[in-house]
């Protein structure tokens, strides 16, 4: 029995909840509910359901329900929700959204066993801490690598299952690529849209290569405008003047159009069924007088402080999602990279790797160099600001010394003004 069933027994247990999707099927009848919402469907819906399931029938005391929650609708509802009194026991939602939860409702500070926090990536584990208080954990994970296009490295005379490991490399590569095929060899995340994150995240992993940070330690103004973030946008600018990149919308990389790509770990399990050609995987280049970095996604999990039965109820259902043998078979089932560094490195799932999705590898070695975007609620305006300037340098309208001004006066004036 875990730690905090033991709790549960020592408070008593309390009523349940009805939610739609993965009912209870255990627990007695005077079992503790744990509502869940998530939004995740298909493969990875149903793997969770019966990772619940699986849980509820081996668990006593405690009894987990859970409901989809369109991705679109979910902080919408939860909002409601809360004006309703009638939060979930845990929101599991995308990492960027973990500030602004914390400002929805009352998020419990997470006691879980020091032996699964250890276990967890730091900065995913460093993300969940607001304020001292653990609020939140990863229960998924993803990061930005290389992907890229072995016909047309083959075309261009390199060989195609040695991608390039640094920003030299890749703009070696790619005048070989342009020459032989007309085709730009990199693209880029050049538009800010309608959010920003896109060109954001993307750049954010060249700015830490390149030794610069984003926001300052405490999110409390910009840290981008310096040499080190120079040195960053001057790549990107450099790639399209000399036509290895180019600007324009995202996407041209599936359609054969481009060499390569700095995207997501996700897109191994959504091309590797069917792929639009033969592709190679690797890690996110990086400059050679520069340090090995990676952007994280994924998704957290929140307790909201609802009783404290609920809330210990909570802990233990986590804590046992995390333990290394849910870790492992949640990873292999859905294809997202485990969060915790003992499965991440283990042999079991090294081998599952190689074996059934080996362009995994690149992704799973370099989460060790991963970054987490800053842990602030003004985290989705500042995104937008700072795009919205740094595209306007990606299409010569200005300076990059002038964008990067301009960026850092924007995101500052959203810090300013909360």
């Amino acid at each position: 029995m875990h730690r905090n069933l033991l709790r549960l027994a020592a408070v008593g247990a309390v009523g349940a909840l009805a939610l739609t999707g993965c009912a209870p099927t255990g627990g007695g009848s005077d079992a503790v509910e744990v509502t869940v919402w998530h939004y995740w469907d298909g493969t990875n819906a149903d793997t969770f359901d019966a990772m619940v399931d699986e849980y509820n029938s081996t668990h006593d005391g405690v009894v987990i329900s859970t409901s989809n929650v369109p991705n679109a609708d979910f902080l919408t509802k939860l909002r409601a929700s809360a004006t309703s009194n009638t939060l979930p026991d845990i929101a599991i939602g995308d990492l960027v959204w973990v500030p602004q939860i914390n400002q929805i409702g009352s998020l419990a500070d997470l006691d879980l066993p020091d032996a699964v926090l250890s276990d967890i990536n730091p900065a995913l584990t460093a993300f969940g801490s607001i304020d001292g208080r653990q609020v939140s954990v990863p229960v998924s994970a993803n990061n930005l690598g290389l992907i890229y296009n072995k016909t047309l490295f083959e075309e261009a005379g390199l060989d195609p299952e040695t991608p390039p490991a640094t920003w030299e490399e890749l703009e070696s590569a790619g005048e070989a690529i342009l020459a032989a095929t007309g085709k730009p060899a990199y693209e880029l995340f050049t538009q800010a849209g309608d959010n920003g994150e896109g060109l954001t995240w993307n750049f954010q992993v060249n700015l830490w290569q390149a030794g610069g940070e984003f926001l300052t330690t405490d999110n409390s103004a910009a840290a981008f405008n310096t040499p080190e973030g120079e040195n960053a946008l001057q790549y990107w600018v450099d790639l399209i003047d000399s036509g290895l990149s180019k600007v324009g919308p995202w996407g041209e990389l599936g359609k054969g159009e481009v060499a390569s790509a700095t995207d997501g770990s996700w897109m191994v399990g959504i091309w590797a069924p069917d792929p639009p050609f033969d592709f190679g995987t690797g890690t996110a280049p990086y400059p050679e007088d520069g340090t090995p970095a990676t952007n994280l996604g994924g998704e957290q999990a929140m307790v909201f402080d609802n009783s404290p039965e609920k809330t210990a109820a909570a802990e233990d259902f986590l804590a046992w999602f995390l333990e290394p043998e849910q870790v492992l078979e949640w990873s292999e089932a859905t294809g997202m990279l485990p969060v915790t560094n003992s499965v991440a490195t283990s042999d079991d799932y090294l081998g599952w790797v190689d074996e059934n999705q080996p362009r995994l590898r690149p992704y799973v070695e370099q989460m060790a160099d991963a970054h987490a975007r800053p842990n602030t609620p003004l985290y989705p305006a500042i995104s937008l600001a700072f795009a919205q300037q740094i595209e306007k340098a990606l299409t010569g309208d200005v300076s990059v010394a002038d964008a990067l001004a301009n960026a850092e006066k924007a995101v500052n004036d959203v810090i300013a003004k909360g």
